[in-house]
């Protein structure tokens, strides 16, 4: 991956920050939602993902959430167009991959 695309998938993510799961009030890059981002060469974006949870009435709001998200930033294309959001169930989702601040935020202890 070239500088210039590392630099965008970094921003990406950082943008990806601003996104809030509703239930949880935290963002989807710290509860470990967020599993993979792609960009090809005309910088469209693939992020792969996951929820909390199986039939989370709130998977909509989260892609909509991503999508209005990542299209302010300018190298990438129009709303909805360049980017593609897929959820995915494998590996499934557990606390275990939440961040330090996640864990804090939430109250959830190690054990």
């Amino acid at each position: 991956m070239s500088d210039e695309k590392k630099e965008l998938a970094d921003r990406i993510y950082s943008q990806l920050e601003n996104v809030i799961d509703p239930e949880l009030g935290v963002d989807i890059v710290n509860l470990g939602l967020i599993y993979e981002v792609n960009l090809d060469e005309e910088n469209n974006v693939h992020v792969k993902m996951t929820l909390t949870a199986m039939g989370c009435p709130l998977a909509g709001t989260i892609v909509s959430d991503i999508k209005n998200t990542l299209s302010e930033l300018q190298e990438i294309g129009e709303i909805g167009e360049d980017i593609d959001v897929e959820i995915v169930w494998s590996p499934p989702w557990d606390k275990s991959m939440m961040s330090r601040y996640a864990k804090i935020a939430l109250g959830v202890h190690e054990s």
